[in-house]
């Protein structure tokens, strides 16, 4: 009798993520030398991009359900107002720390007195971050928070649509907490929401199986469009912030999870589709539906929680955009027009860098939060413009370390809390696995 034929099996997922990294830089490589208008380098891009939209598409809707149903299962959790103010504790804590990495970096590398910039190259950026854009963009401009922007090229009308997360966690706390205030009648909508949640989960797993087609467009693209060449006047810059970034994400973070009896193994085994997702897409936001997933499925962080955790820390957890790169830039824009700073300098980039993400958490991108530290030191805004040719290559490890935290304090905290599932998040199955 003749045994069945073993079926063809595909490489694991971390494999395939990997394969799709090395040929999205081989491809990208290839598109540079063909040019930037050949049909690869717009296939690269194209694919990228469709990417990314399909994640931003899954946002607005996992986000309401997760946080609606979150706000319902909070009952059945102990002491949720205190997980709340551990959550931020820690926010504040992390943040605290990678901006004093980024101030001794930016004082031992001196990357303003080596850089052959000319100051014609200083433009003032168009957005900037201001202390009130927090309380502005805690206010709903409608149900669902989107936006829409409509602009003209020529003959052409083209508009926009956006959204903020952070509205959009205060439509959905709100929701939520009317929904358990009504109580029995209210029921059958929350149990359409768990319905809709578990919906958006299973898009969810069939939208991460692309990834590595979506890595390998979005990687090209990054390698095609920018390539090294930008870094020459900027060499000792990006350098500091890589090594910053590498600091917190390498060490920072390992020895918070072990002071916490938490294994750095264990842990980046399960987030690793989030980090590399944000390295390769530069979008917090646009991660943020794997980001959760890999807190709740894979770190064992429970759901009640880690959907109010990470949708949060997605729009006001941010080491990379909002602590590191801001402290060293500013000090590179200091020495670069050789105006001296001063402990109370340092210090208010330190409070800046802890509360300032919040108070960009309207706005989007590390430029906006540069703008903030800078007009809070009384530095030139002009010197926003120097840096913003490496802004693209920098972003890509900013984002990774952004969307690392923002899953390694929900497992701090449900931790300490005595929440976490340690079997899951010691010996779980992949990320992929458990939503299969």
């Amino acid at each position: 009798m003749m045994s069945a034929p073993a079926r063809s099996r595909l490489p694991s997922f971390g494999i395939q993520v990997l394969i799709g990294l090395v040929a999205g830089v081989l491809l990208g490589l290839w598109a540079r030398e063909l040019g930037s208008d050949t049909a690869l380098a717009q296939a690269l891009r194209t694919v990228g991009s469709i990417f990314v939209q399909l994640l931003k598409a899954l946002v607005v809707p996992i986000v309401f359900t997760a946080i609606v149903a979150s706000i319902a299962a909070l009952r059945e959790l102990k002491d949720a107002g205190r997980l709340v103010v551990s959550t931020l504790l820690w926010f504040a804590l992390t943040s605290f720390i990678a901006v004093l990495i980024g101030i001794g970096l930016g004082l031992v590398i001196e990357p303003g007195l080596h850089s052959g910039l000319a100051a014609t190259s200083a433009v003032a950026p168009t957005t900037h971050g201001g202390w009130l854009d927090f309380l502005k963009g805690l206010v709903p401009v409608n149900f669902l928070g989107i936006g829409a922007e409509t602009s003209a090229t020529g003959d052409v009308l083209k508009t926009a649509i956006s959204f903020n997360v952070l509205q959009i966690i205060v439509i959905a706390i709100a929701v939520g907490a009317a929904a358990v205030r009504v109580g029995v009648g209210a029921e059958p909508f929350l149990q359409f929401n768990a319905a809709a949640l578990a919906i958006f989960r299973r898009l969810l797993f069939w939208l991460i199986r692309l990834t590595p087609i979506g890595t390998a467009g979005l990687i090209g693209d990054a390698v095609a469009r920018y390539g090294w060449d930008a870094l020459g006047s900027l060499g000792r810059f990006a350098i500091a912030i890589y090594v910053g970034l590498a600091l917190v994400l390498l060490v920072v973070y390992p020895l918070l999870l072990r002071l916490n009896g938490l294994s750095p193994m264990a842990f980046f085994r399960h987030v690793w589709p989030a980090t590399q997702l944000g390295f390769v897409s530069r979008s917090s936001i646009g991660t943020l539906p794997v980001t959760q997933a890999v807190t709740q499925d894979g770190l064992g962080v429970p759901a009640a929680y880690a959907s109010f955790a990470v949708p949060l820390g997605a729009t006001t957890k941010m080491d990379g955009c909002a602590a590191i790169y801001p402290a060293i830039a500013a000090i590179f824009v200091a020495q670069f027009y050789g105006i001296p700073l001063h402990f109370e300098s340092y210090v208010l980039i330190a409070f800046v860098s802890v509360l300032g993400s919040a108070a960009t958490a309207g706005l989007t991108g590390a430029t906006v939060m540069l703008t903030l530290t800078l007009s809070t030191l009384g530095l030139p805004l002009e010197g926003v413009g120097l840096l913003l040719a490496i802004d693209p290559i920098l972003d890509m490890g900013r984002t990774a370390v952004n969307v690392t935290g923002q899953a390694l304090v929900p497992a701090i905290v449900a931790k300490r809390a005595g929440i976490l599932d340690e079997a899951r998040y010691q010996a779980g199955p992949s990320t992929t696995e458990l939503l299969a």
